[in-house]
């Protein structure tokens, strides 16, 4: 008698279904799993033999083979403990193999049958519902996450032993429903009203948030610099439902969803230390993982003390900044994760910190300034569209008690530049923002007036401006336009435009 049960794994970020196959054959007792699995999936037989035995069943005294299948897929993980020990149940007549007809079993079991947490439970429901599944056994734990896939009876097992009265009809387990609880942010957010001073670069930041544009913050050490980007989120605009579970699936793949948290519905913010490794940035390992990248998609990458990162690291960036996805390549494939995310990135001008400061004199030597801010190189800094200059914040300002402009009234302008770029962007489902356009896009939308064609001219001329810099600011230009209501870009937004150019190398 052989039992089938179908189970998923869980490759780049997507889920691919996993039939696995329990018969016995003639020897010792045993347990045999084939189907390239990994070595967690190989302890699988110690804790399924005991959780089965926990559970008040009996285990076969046969030698039992376990085929996951496809074979071509590695398996990893302890996510099929629950579908091989359901495969065991039924190959010993305990159940009926119609009992699962039209369902899909994830879980790991402990020694004593309980079902724990799964990491990827979003999109294996995901592909249990594109391939006709009408049915999702998931741990208890992660049934809130699994209910976020409509059209599909969820259901949360506690232990196998409820499972096992579940699918007899001793006991049955209800689907989960979904509650309609507020989430918490997995970050919060500065108040731009909390800022003293610093105008222009809240201005700044308001133009980088209205078009997803990256920004590079430039000043000495207590300036407000870091502030100013944990501030960030707070003036981005909302995120649609499609945007989150996006965002979602990839920190559920990444096995980062905080408890009690099955959706996130706030932008990410990241901000990995500068010892990061490659791989810890971009993804990578002997199985690919998303990254910070990744994990900051949708939302804020934000790389403090930017210099003091590895070259190789951030040479590495250059490619998701321009595609919005990274692909990760072995030997045995490749794997693309989703990687559009807004950079912010701070530094000091020089390793003392106070080169050009009006208030402390620079310790460095010009030598060794130029040499610490030509540790970016030219082509990440060529792909930044916001370079601004953080200065002193005057006592007067730091003392006084007037407030600034609030997050949420910058945030409403946002909103409103976003709405505009949302309409115009209609029929380019791969563009959300103005900082996503591309070369036709730029072309279509971003045309300039005969008085900022001239504008435009004197400054490639004068600013040795590449043409990925020259697109990059046409599409800032589109930004400011599209937050000052205007339908033309004119030359005041092209002039802000031209002011945000770097201007750090001496």
């Amino acid at each position: 008698m052989l039992s089938r049960v179908y189970s998923c794994a869980v490759v780049g970020l997507e889920g691919v279904i996993v039939e696995v196959e329990v018969d016995y054959t003639n020897g010792l007792p045993a347990v045999i799993i084939v189907g390239l699995p990994d070595a967690a999936v190989q302890e699988s037989r110690e804790r399924v033999q005991t959780a089965v035995k926990n559970a008040g069943l009996n285990f076969p005294r046969h030698r039992i083979v376990v085929n996951l299948s496809p074979a071509a897929i590695r398996k990893e993980g302890p996510a099929y403990d629950l579908p091989i020990a359901l495969g065991v149940v039924i190959l010993a007549g305990f159940l009926p193999q119609e009992s699962i007809e039209g369902a899909m079993f994830v879980g790991e079991l402990s020694l004593d049958g309980i079902v724990r947490h799964t990491r990827g439970v979003l999109p294996m429901t995901a592909a249990a519902r594109s391939n006709g599944f009408k049915r999702m056994f998931v741990p208890e734990t992660d049934a809130p996450e699994a209910a976020l896939i409509p059209n599909l009876d969820v259901y949360p097992v506690k232990s196998l032993a409820d499972l096992y009265d579940h699918l007899s009809g001793r006991h049955l387990i209800q689907p989960y429903q979904p509650s309609n609880d507020s989430l918490e942010p997995l970050f919060t957010p500065t108040n731009f009203a909390e800022i003293k001073g610093q105008e222009h670069v809240k201005r700044a930041l308001e133009v980088a948030a209205a078009g997803g544009h990256n920004v590079l913050l430039v000043g000495s050490p207590g300036a407000g610099k870091t502030l100013l980007a944990r501030a960030m989120p707070g003036i981005l605009p909302e995120m649609s439902i499609e945007e989150s579970l996006d965002v979602t699936r990839i920190y559920s793949v990444a096995d980062q969803l905080p408890a009690g948290t099955p959706l996130i519905k706030y932008r990410p913010f990241r901000s990995p230390h500068h010892t990061i490794s490659h791989a810890g940035l971009v993804g990578g390992g002997n199985i690919p993982k998303p990254g910070e990248i990744s994990l900051a998609h949708r939302g804020v990458l934000f790389l403090d003390e930017f210099p003091e990162f590895g070259t190789r690291v951030l040479e590495v960036m250059r490619q998701p900044m321009e595609d919005k996805v990274v692909t990760i390549s072995r030997a045995k494939g490749s794997l693309t994760f989703s990687a559009n995310f807004q950079l912010i990135a701070a530094m000091n001008p020089c390793p003392c910190g106070y080169w050009g400061d009006t208030q402390k004199a620079c310790t460095c030597a010009p030598a060794v300034v130029t040499k610490y801010q030509k540790r970016i190189s030219g082509p990440l800094l060529d792909r930044i569209d916001i370079h601004i200059e953080v200065p002193r914040v005057d006592y007067e300002k730091l003392s006084g008690d007037r407030l600034g402009e609030t997050s949420q009234s910058i945030r409403a302008r946002v909103q409103t530049a976003r709405n505009i770029q949302n309409h115009r962007f209609t029929n380019s489902p791969d563009v959300i923002c103005n900082a996503d356009m591309r070369i036709g896009e730029v072309r279509q939308f971003c045309s300039l007036q005969p008085e900022g064609q001239s504008l435009m001219r004197a400054a490639m001329s004068q600013l040795n401006l590449s043409a990925r810099a020259y697109h990059r600011i046409l599409k800032l230009s589109r930004t400011i336009a599209d937050l000052a209501g205007s339908e033309e870009i004119q030359s005041p937004h092209l002039a802000e435009a031209l002011q945000y150019r770097p201007k750090l190398i001496m």
